[in-house]
């Protein structure tokens, strides 16, 4: 059964930007969604503990939450045990605990390394949004694998800048905003993005 309401923790204002028009363009007719921002990672993290007990006193059983972080510098697998490990304390079911199906309530996807990365993963939708960027260009080696690129978020700025774009300092909502609406989530060659897409088309499918 498809849940009816999804409802996304997320570190800050790109974050949200991004999820923003992603999610209106691709949630199925009907099903509604609410995006909570924090003060980055470290404040989501402070709260989330919180955040989650208060889902536990009134959560629709159809409901699903969603918890999305960067990875950044920290162990990926640490920092998903430490996220899993929350939402158990406070007696909510994850997805990697519910071993799949449709039984759980609370879903943590790690971003690797940034959201930016994710950008990458659809070169299209870069060259879309910002038409003076050469696909060639972002089809070259060193951006081939969108979750091995270090520092995307320096990387992005300066292909941009350097066909004109943000000369005099990068907004990076919208520049979320503007990709986003371009995104084309089966072609994205990001797996943390695909891992992430995967639990969304889980939660709203039949």
């Amino acid at each position: 059964m498809a849940a009816p309401h999804l409802e996304f923790l997320v570190e800050e204002l790109s974050q949200e930007a991004f999820l923003q028009e992603l999610l209106l363009s691709h949630l199925p007719d009907g099903i509604t969604f609410q995006i909570i921002r924090h003060r980055g990672k470290g404040d989501l993290l402070a709260k989330l503990a919180g955040r989650l007990r208060g889902y536990a006193k009134y959560l629709p059983a159809d409901w699903r939450i969603f918890v999305l972080v960067d990875r950044d510098n920290d162990d990926c697998q640490e920092l998903k045990q430490r996220l899993e490990d929350i939402s158990g304390q406070v007696g909510l079911r994850t997805r990697t605990r519910a071993g799949g199906g449709n039984s759980w309530q609370v879903v943590n996807r790690i971003v690797i390394e940034e959201l930016e990365a994710w950008y990458f993963g659809d070169p299209e939708a870069i060259c879309n949004a910002y038409p003076r960027v050469s696909l060639k260009t972002l089809n070259q080696a060193r951006y081939r694998d969108p979750d091995a690129i270090s520092d995307t978020w320096e990387t992005l700025k300066q292909v941009l800048q350097r066909k004109g774009y943000f000369r005099r300092g990068i907004s990076k909502p919208e520049a979320a905003r503007n990709i986003a609406a371009h995104i084309a989530p089966q072609r994205n060659r990001s797996r943390s993005f695909q891992v992430f897409y995967a639990a969304i088309l889980e939660a709203a499918g039949p």
